[in-house]
């Protein structure tokens, strides 16, 4: 019995030991990726795919509009429109931001978990069938695997681009499912009215561009690269507007917000004059950007259709 007994209390020993060693090698991982400190619970959770007690998350009954984001790694996980109350007693979403969660065979061999795509960190399980939404997908996340950014720090936490290629229903289309874009807004920019009507931005007297407004995570994709998808989804040589669309509202720009957006827009566009084409994108400073009217907004997610004027063609 004196045996078995030292042999439990070495195995708990050497346990505890191993338990430590991990939790120091996490730590060092963490800080060389660069990873935010976690408390106890948060790695209990995060790390080694714990789960916090159900009704006790700060953002079960939370329906604030912003963005949450990894705790680890801060990269957007989910937008506040795709949150809903399921009664289960956790943070339920019906859908992610493109790209940010990766689902994986949960090691119980029967449901399917849920990580950061960025980093790894444990948020949650995902399920579908159940009906709660039209999109019939819950998303059960722990609330300590996430942050909250208010739509107020939006902007600041993240990075924005303007661009304007036409119809901004086609041009929405493609830049909102670029991997690490948060949002879209689709909108009115360059004019001379204030907050000017879709009626009114169709008539070409106003001064404005139909633009879209994409807050983006520079971790996941870079302003270059958002800015190559735009000139590769529509055309950038067409000077009187964009397709079948013809009219100034329909011109393809490129609304910069600071110098460094601006000399990456006028790189890309002498690579592809050097390859042949008469580039028409012009470069221009941001003025004020009005967001469009609700029925505008995701159009073609909305409806389930295709641009008919917008088509991904590869040029760099």
């Amino acid at each position: 019995m004196k045996y078995t007994a030292l042999i439990i209390l070495i195995s708990v020993f050497l346990q505890s030991c191993s338990n430590a060693q991990k939790t120091s090698e996490n730590k060092i991982l963490m800080k060389q990726l660069n990873f935010n400190q976690l408390t106890p619970e948060e790695e209990r959770v995060i790390v080694n795919k714990g789960t916090e007690r159900p009704f006790t998350g700060k953002y079960e009954n939370f329906y604030e509009k912003g963005i949450y984001a990894c705790k680890r790694c801060n990269a957007p996980l989910y937008k506040s429109d795709d949150k809903f109350h399921s009664g289960c007693g956790w943070p339920s979403f019906d859908e992610e931001i493109a790209g940010a969660v990766k689902r994986v065979a949960d090691a119980d061999g029967m449901r399917t978990e849920i990580v950061c795509a960025h980093c790894g960190g444990h948020l949650g399980h995902v399920f579908e069938g159940e009906g709660f939404t039209p999109k019939n997908t819950r998303h059960c996340v722990n609330s300590v695997s996430m942050n909250f950014v208010p739509s107020s720090e939006v902007d600041k936490v993240y990075d924005t681009a303007v661009f304007a290629s036409g119809c901004f229903w086609g041009s929405e289309y493609y830049l909102q499912k670029a991997k690490g874009v948060i949002s879209t807004t689709v909108g009115y920019i360059g004019g001379h009215v204030k907050n000017p009507t879709y009626k009114q931005v169709c008539t070409g007297t106003t001064g404005h561009l139909e633009a879209v407004r994409v807050i983006f995570n520079p971790s996941v994709i870079s302003y270059e690269e958002l800015t190559k998808l735009f000139f590769e989804t529509h055309d950038p040589t067409q000077t009187n507007g964009q397709g079948p669309d013809i009219g100034p509202q329909y011109l393809s720009a490129i609304f910069y917000l600071n110098d460094e957006q601006k000399q990456i827009a006028g790189k890309l566009t002498e690579i592809l004059n050097s390859k042949g084409l008469k580039v028409a994108t012009k470069l221009i400073s941001a003025s004020e950007f009005w967001p469009a009217e609700d029925y505008h907004q995701d159009y073609y997610l909305n409806n389930g259709k295709s641009p008919y004027c917008h088509v991904y063609r590869k040029l760099f």
